[in-house]
């Protein structure tokens, strides 16, 4: 773990994304890419909505109900591709996920990510810090198939 980075940060930068999230809302035109996750395990039950204009991700955003871990997790997730490339985000949902699941990862893409790095350690988690990384990873590997 980053030495910058303390376990009260690490909670803090959650619960700023959970009760302030960025990206919590419902597109205002039409054109977005959509897709609706939900979890048996936890409340967790949200739409993603993806906006992509030459192969570049230019909104990203989310709503629904959620729990903390899944509702700052998908924040963050938003925060982090919008602007890249469709491969640049791939690329990204990879590293996060083998964060998640203990794998070696490259640190230098997740940003704020980075906080969700000790949820192996509570397994119930990991669905909920997941769920909406799925969910985008679905949406860009199903467009990516009607090319």
């Amino acid at each position: 773990m980053p030495i910058s980075l303390n376990t009260n940060l690490m909670r803090a930068i959650i619960l700023d994304h959970y009760q302030n999230p960025r990206h919590k809302s419902k597109p205002k035109k039409d054109g977005y890419l959509t897709r609706h996750l939900n979890s048996v395990n936890c409340i967790d039950d949200i739409n993603i909505y993806l906006f992509v204009e030459k192969n570049i991700i230019t909104d990203c955003l989310f709503d629904g109900v959620a729990c903390t871990i899944s509702t700052a997790s998908t924040d963050i997730m938003c925060d982090l591709v919008i602007n890249k490339t469709k491969d640049e985000a791939l690329y990204i949902i990879k590293q996060y996920e083998q964060m998640i699941y203990e794998l070696p990862f490259d640190e230098s893409v997740l940003d704020e990510a980075i906080v969700f790095m000790n949820t192996y350690k509570q397994p119930a988690r990991i669905k909920c810090a997941i769920l909406g990384w799925e969910g985008l990873e679905e949406i860009l590997l199903e467009n990516e198939e009607k090319r």
